[in-house]
């Protein structure tokens, strides 16, 4: 079965996160995952330069999950392939004041990549349903109403060529509770550190049942969720890496045709 198939949310799926294992590896050895993990980065990037070449289509990808899951390894890690000069990674912090002046999906649409181009988001556009819920931020009338919209804006974004990838990494509460004494622990990680590390921790059932929710209600054919197992990193990577690759290899990408008669070119 295909990564992408095996981790896909389902349209009509009703999800419970307890029924998926953050520490799953589908019998995938650690050396083989990341020699895998080394094929695939090559492959990824010849298939940003077709996607390029092509500029017809764009890919978004979209990681969620809860601190300490790994957004920022993943992009490290599975992205380090790519040709920075059409990646744009642009991560979604607390509103500014100019962006709160708008509809929440403003600073969405202004990080769009362009055609041919790869954009990533650490953190997105559903913080607006995950933040805001858990710390009422929003009346529930305000953001209830947000998974349709964030539905509708998605198909929009899909028919106009944007192809988005959207993953859940899936960590335990333990998991989170050793990687954050890691950095306790590591001089060099300490800059990691934010209070807002440690004050959401106990908030980890309230995200959970926020993050079923997106995940039930937010998994379309157009812009599919994926849950990923975690815990273990280089598992996370190449499941990742795999997805993306099976993915933009089903758009069956062509080289456009040259713009003038190539035999008639002489070079002196």
């Amino acid at each position: 079965m295909s990564f992408d198939r095996r981790f896909r949310v389902s349209t009509d799926a009703s999800v419970r996160l307890e029924n998926h294992d953050p520490n799953g590896t589908g019998g995938t050895d650690k050396k083989a995952a990341r020699r895998e993990l080394k094929r695939i980065t090559r492959r990824l990037s010849e298939l940003q330069y077709l996607l390029y070449a092509e500029n017809t289509r764009a890919l978004l990808i979209v990681l969620q999950g809860m601190d300490a899951a790994g957004k920022d390894g993943t992009i490290r890690r599975v992205m380090r392939g790519m040709n920075p000069q059409g990646t744009t990674v642009t991560s979604f912090k607390k509103p500014s004041a100019e962006e709160l002046d708008h509809d929440f999906l403003w600073r969405i649409h202004r990080a769009m990549p362009r055609r041919g181009d790869v954009g990533i988001f650490n953190r997105s556009h559903y913080e607006d349903v995950l933040v805001v819920r858990v710390h009422d931020l929003v009346p529930k009338d305000v953001w209830s109403e947000r998974y349709d919209q964030i539905n509708a804006f998605e198909k929009v974004l899909a028919d106009d060529g944007i192809v988005m990838l959207k993953f859940f990494l899936h960590i335990s509460k333990d998991e989170q509770k050793r990687r954050f004494e890691d950095r306790v622990s590591d001089p060099s990680r300490h800059w990691k550190i934010s209070p807002s590390d440690f004050s959401e921790r106990p908030h980890w059932d309230a995200y959970t049942g926020a993050y079923e929710e997106v995940l039930t209600r937010c998994s379309t054919e157009w812009a599919p969720w994926y849950i990923i197992p975690a815990n273990r990193k280089w598992f996370r990577n190449v499941a990742v890496a795999q997805i993306v690759a099976e993915r933009l290899e089903s758009l069956d990408m062509k080289f456009p045709a040259p713009t003038v008669d190539i035999s008639k070119i002489r070079i002196d």
